[in-house]
Parts: C-alpha cells; structure tokens; sequence
C-alpha cells in the first residue's frame, strides 16, 4: 500500500512538470487566411480620422417646445393638462403634506388622494399665521408630519392657492392603538 502511494505521488508530480508553464503567445497571423490585418499604426491613423462627410444635415424640430404661461418652464410634449380646482373651492378637512415646490422659494400643500379621481394638484399655499404655525411644526418634529386643513382656494396664472383658514396636526395612527 505504502509502495502503491508513493508511485501515485511520482506519476502525478512527472505529470505536473511535464506540463509547460509558460504561456501561449498570441498569433499575429491574421485570422482569415489571405487577408492582411492593418498594422497597429494604420489602425490608430484610421481611428483618429475625421469621420468622412455623409452630406445629412440634422433637421430642426418641426414645432417649439410649448411653455408654461405661469412658471415660464418648458412643457413636455402631449403632457396632460393641469387638473385645477375653481377659484372660491373650499377645501374642507383635507389631509396633506407640507412641501417646498421645485424652485424651493415658496410651500405647497400635497393633499393625499380623495379617493375620486386621485389627481389634486398640490396647492401653493398664501403666506398667513397658518403657514407659520406649520413651519413650526415641521422645524420642530422628528417625523413627518401630515396636516389637516380647512381653506378657500384661488386661481393664479395657471396655479391653485389656498389660504388656509384652520390647520390641525392629526394624531399618529401608531399612537391610538
């Protein structure tokens, strides 16, 4: 058993040097035979080339972008039209969130879907005591918070408003159970 072991170790290590370490060299033959392959300094002259003129001449866009009226931004084309609420709405106990819009320079309300037609703008809202009464809250709280509100809406160059008459944070639903 003990001769049989060692004449393994020997047959597997002749093997194991018989076996060439050093790498294959890369052929520089081309592959196909009959066709020569550029030289890498004609194919480095070929790549640097300026592209060879096809005579096309890239077209304007047959119509201008559409721009907003209020905010003067471009619109993307067949964007669906801004759903607004009529001027003198109340929005009666509505949830929503308090938002910068997107210039970041005034707050808007996000109200959470209605359950109709889910598609409420978010309103900006009018500065008064209320919107600093909800500043206050958010600069103040570890969480998000979500705000009950009552107020009249207005219509402005294409945007919603509202004037917020009573503001109410609800109570965290985790807390009540």
């Amino acid at each position: 058993m003990r001769t049989l072991t060692i004449l393994i170790v020997l047959l597997t290590g002749s093997i194991a040097t018989a076996q060439n370490t050093k790498p294959a060299e890369p052929s520089t033959k081309p592959t196909k035979p009959g066709v020569d392959a550029p030289s890498p300094d004609q194919l480095l002259n070929s790549m640097l080339k300026p592209p060879v003129n096809t005579g096309r001449v890239l077209q304007p866009l047959p119509d201008s972008p559409k721009m907003d009226a209020g905010t003067g931004k471009a619109v993307a084309p067949n964007a669906p039209a801004a759903r607004l609420m009529r001027e003198g709405t109340y929005v009666v106990d509505r949830t929503g969130r308090l938002t910068k819009t997107a210039d970041g320079q005034q707050w808007e309300l996000a109200l959470e879907a209605d359950g109709k037609a889910m598609q409420d703008p978010p309103l900006i809202i009018l500065p008064n005591l209320n919107l600093a009464a909800m500043e206050n809250a958010v600069n103040g709280a570890s969480r998000d918070l979500r705000f009950r509100v009552t107020g009249v809406v207005t219509e402005y160059k294409g945007h919603n408003y509202i004037l917020l008459e009573k503001v109410v944070v609800p109570p965290d639903q985790a807390q009540q159970f």
